[in-house]
């Protein structure tokens, strides 16, 4: 699928075929991987007590959808200490910069004639 603006953030080609190509259901990932960011985000605070664990569910959705770079950098905070959160929000805002840009174009192209 063309893909617009991305920063390679989010490995799509990895979730499309981890989905076999259903692209509703990639969809579907990408919705719940927002949801799951928007939900526990506001864990991700330094003075909050269960940023660790908030941390640690962030690295499995990332992983999930083969946003490698905030897997790792949730994994880098777990070992490193609430110092590396900062890392983790900026890796949670790309990561869904792609995400958009790629729902953008997938409904884009439904909107294309013979989709």
């Amino acid at each position: 699928m063309a893909r617009r603006s991305l920063t390679g953030a989010v490995d799509f080609g990895y979730l499309e075929t981890y989905a076999g190509g259903d692209l509703a259901l990639v969809e579907e990932v990408l919705g719940l991987f927002r949801q799951q960011t928007e939900m526990w985000g506001p864990m991700l605070d330094p003075g909050a007590a269960g940023w660790r664990d908030a941390v640690h569910t962030v690295k499995g959705a990332a992983r999930g959808i083969g946003a490698n770079a905030l897997a790792a950098a949730c994994e880098h905070a777990e070992e490193a200490g609430a110092g590396a959160l900062s890392t983790v929000h900026a890796e949670i805002n790309t990561a869904l910069e792609d995400v958009a840009a790629y729902l953008h174009e997938l409904a884009l192209r439904s909107l294309r004639p013979g989709n």
